[in-house]
């Protein structure tokens, strides 16, 4: 088996032109846009959209580096749509605080909530997850996640943001259901992963957000965009940036014990710009809380969310 690969391009902000260029790059690097996409391909967009928050709080992946994505596989001929199921409000809601809707509309980008659950049955013990049809009927999947600690998780890079298909309140209920173990939340967002097999993920890291992610941390420049096939690879790279030990990251603890290949980062091949050798330092961790919300949290959180759509007149029903 070939040595995992993750490829690295220096972007200092979201200028259109920077963000193109490093967008470009990561397809040029990973094989080349047609290796993943074929001509007519509906291909599933899904950022990162956890709550509405502007893109200076660096709480949700960057429009740029969305639009960007769209161009190039729009014209490459694909039919790219931008989808998610946020835990607060919808996807509406994210797409307007982050200012995107007169360019999408300009692309003809459509956006589209991630609901209508199907049924399907995930991992070695067959679990029953509720994953959006939305997403299961797309033909390709981009990964398009946000560099961010993670109060639950001490960060989210590649793996966690798959959980994202998984439709509207049902995430609060597997908190609930597997949280009380770390190793078992772990592995079901693994096992998501995995079921919905996204052809690629590209790390938004230009600006990432430390302290207490991943709705209320602090936006900073790190100035990268990271790209790859393996999430395991990609989750030690970017644990490498910021000099956290990935042992100390419970999804690649977990993915070791489920006997995946989990690589070590001396064994990852690194394409495009060279990893900085001196790691950013000053990265603050967050205070961990658990995993598992009470089900009181859980019912809160689901009357609070049904009054959230019905204000903003799309429950996404």
């Amino acid at each position: 088996m070939s040595n995992p690969t993750v490829t690295l391009t220096r972007c200092s902000d979201y200028s259109q032109t920077k963000i193109a260029q490093a967008i470009a790059a990561q397809f040029e690097l990973l094989g080349g846009l047609e290796k993943f996409v074929t001509r007519g391909d509906t291909v599933l967009l899904k950022p990162n959209f956890i709550a509405p928050k502007p893109r200076h709080c660096a709480t949700q992946t960057d429009p740029a580096v969305l639009l960007e994505t769209a161009k190039l596989l729009k014209d490459f001929g694909a039919r790219p749509f931008i989808g998610d199921s946020p835990a607060w409000s919808n996807v509406f809601a994210c797409i307007k605080a982050l200012e995107m809707e007169d360019a999408l509309k300009k692309l003809s980008i459509p956006v589209k909530q991630l609901n209508k659950p199907k049924k399907c049955r995930i991992g070695t013990k067959n679990i029953e997850v509720g994953i959006s049809s939305v997403a299961l009927d797309s033909d390709v999947i981009i990964n398009l996640p946000k560099f961010k600690t993670h109060q639950q998780l001490v960060t989210t890079f590649a793996v966690k943001n798959m959980f994202g298909c998984v439709s509207g309140k049902r995430k609060a209920l597997w908190h609930f259901a597997k949280g009380k173990n770390a190793d078992k939340f772990c592995k079901l967002l693994i096992e998501i992963y995995k079921f919905l097999n996204p052809a690629l993920t590209i790390i938004d890291a230009v600006y990432a957000m430390d302290g207490p992610g991943p709705i209320n941390g602090r936006a900073r420049p790190l100035g990268w965009l990271l790209g790859g096939t393996d999430p395991f690879a990609l989750e030690v790279i970017c644990s490498k940036l910021v000099n956290i030990n990935p042992e100390n990251i419970p999804i690649i603890k977990t993915a070791k014990k489920m006997q995946l290949n989990c690589p070590d980062a001396d064994s990852i091949k690194t394409l495009g710009d060279s990893l900085p050798q001196n790691p950013c330092t000053d990265f603050e961790l967050p205070q961990l809380i658990p995993i598992r919300f009470s089900l009181l949290h859980v019912c809160k959180s689901i009357c609070k969310q049904i009054l959230i759509l019905i204000k903003s007149g799309k429950s996404g029903k």
